[in-house]
């Protein structure tokens, strides 16, 4: 069997990174997830910090661009006009940071500051594209765009946000009539306002083109 072995000190599981083919991310979960290191914070316990790395493709390289420290956590990466940007949430400090990787991969700098203060907490809190823009969808089924606009608007049970499309916010809703079906729902943004709605959903291809599945 012909295969590589890469080097990630224990992370085992990498996912394609949102907008680019070149590169991968992984992150161990030492508290579990964003929301559930909160929670644990909130409780009083202390929080051990994660980790995320890269890996390049086809170069098989692994960076680890920001080592954090405990009572801080990272979340997931998306790629926005040739840099990756990802998540640090800082619970004592109650910030959340966007940081953007250097070119070289070898450090990050952060690129805005939002106070933590901002949402109600961190269930479903998550960068997206296109363009680059920080969102929530809480489990009070209400939709929250946090930054570089503000937005917060109810959303129906049944409906998950897929993607940001320009002035457009891409959702997804599930139907059991007694069939299982998916409609897909655009709303302008940030405001909610329903646009359109028709059968099926919406799936990215790599060249940026959009099929929608009937």
């Amino acid at each position: 069997m012909d295969y590589k072995k890469i080097e990630t000190k224990g992370i085992t599981y990498i996912n394609r990174v949102p907008g680019t083919e070149k590169w991968y991310w992984g992150m161990d979960y030492t508290d579990g997830d964003l929301y559930e290191a909160e929670e644990l914070f909130n409780f009083g316990n202390s929080i051990t910090h994660n980790r995320l790395i890269f890996v390049s493709y086809p170069e098989e390289t692994v960076y680890e661009p920001m080592t954090v420290r405990d009572g801080q956590y990272l979340g997931k990466p998306v790629f926005w006009e040739d840099s990756i940007y990802f998540l640090l949430v800082d619970f004592k400090s109650r910030d959340i940071f966007i940081f953007k990787c250097e070119d070289d991969m070898m450090s990050a700098s952060m690129y805005t500051r939002v106070a933590l203060d901002e949402v109600k907490d961190c269930y479903n809190l998550m960068l997206e594209i296109s363009p680059l823009t920080l969102v929530r969808q809480g489990s009070e089924n209400r939709f929250q765009v946090v930054w570089p606009d503000k937005g917060n608007f109810e959303i129906d049970p049944e409906e998950s946000f897929d993607s940001r499309d320009g002035d457009k916010l891409i959702f997804s809703k599930w139907f059991e009539d007694p069939d299982y079906r998916e409609e897909t729902i655009i709303r302008e943004y940030p405001t909610g306002e329903k646009i359109e709605q028709f059968r099926g959903s919406i799936l990215e291809m790599p060249d940026g083109r959009k099929w929608v599945l009937e």
